[in-house]
């Protein structure tokens, strides 16, 4: 007797049997729900603002302008009264760098109506009023034997300015350094030998001139000048001098043979 094996048997769902969606279609619906509330509460709240502007807008403008107005006037009033309260430092004209004067006039330019402080060496020796062209001057300022540094001061009824620039003058009414070192007064000097090289000493910057001549000085004061020579006596009339204008002179006479 045969057996015979039963046949597998295959399950056939019904193409009708609903079947449940899968748990990202869920959650896909939940952010659609969320997105759409959030544009609502954000159109609803953009409709409040345009709203509010509508309503205070132009208010708001008017008051943001008069304040920040305001404030720039009250800027502007405190940079002018700081403005006013300054006070430019006087400007004192150039001078000579020295002199053998005991007294001489400082002069310069400053603002209108100011009063005008000098200064020498930190003493405060003298005041003045400026004129209508702006300007200033000391007739007569006396100095100090030696190095003198003159300043200034402006003065008006609310401020003092700072120190003006210094200049420095040196009063000094000593002779300069003049020694003959070749040839000596009375020399002779053949004639073969011309020109002769005049050679002596003087002080640092002085000039010297012979015969009204000048002659070559060196920064330790040594100086030198070519002389040609002439028949019988020759006549030197040297000069030494200084920045202060003191001077040193000597007459020497060389005789050719």
């Amino acid at each position: 007797m045969d057996t015979q094996s039963p046949e597998p048997t295959t399950a056939i769902l019904d193409e009708e049997t609903p079947q449940e969606l899968p748990a990202e279609s869920r959650m896909q619906r939940n952010l659609k729900k969320k997105s759409l509330r959030n544009i609502l509460l954000a159109l609803t709240g953009t409709v409040i603002v345009i709203t509010l502007l509508i309503l205070f807008g132009m208010q708001f403008l008017i008051y943001l302008s008069t304040n920040v107005g305001k404030a720039s006037k009250e800027k502007a009033m405190a940079t002018t009264s700081e403005e006013i309260t300054y006070i430019a430092p006087p400007i004192i004209n150039p001078m000579f760098e020295a002199t053998n004067s005991a007294t001489v006039i400082i002069s310069g330019t400053s603002e209108k109506d100011q009063t005008i402080k000098l200064y020498n060496n930190d003493k405060l020796i003298d005041t003045t009023k400026t004129n209508d062209k702006k300007e200033f001057k000391f007739a007569n300022v006396t100095l100090e034997k030696g190095e003198n540094t003159i300043k200034t001061k402006a003065v008006n009824d609310k401020k003092e300015s700072e120190f003006s620039s210094i200049i420095s003058i040196t009063y000094t009414t000593m002779a300069p350094l003049l020694e003959m070192q070749y040839p000596q007064d009375g020399q002779t000097v053949k004639k073969d030998q011309s020109p002769i090289t005049i050679t002596g000493k003087t002080d640092q910057g002085v000039k010297v001139t012979i015969n009204d001549f000048w002659a070559i000085v060196d920064d330790k004061g040594n100086f030198s000048y070519k002389l040609t020579l002439t028949d019988g006596d020759n006549h030197l009339k040297v000069i030494a001098t200084d920045d202060a204008g003191n001077k040193t002179t000597k007459e020497i006479t060389i005789k050719t043979e």
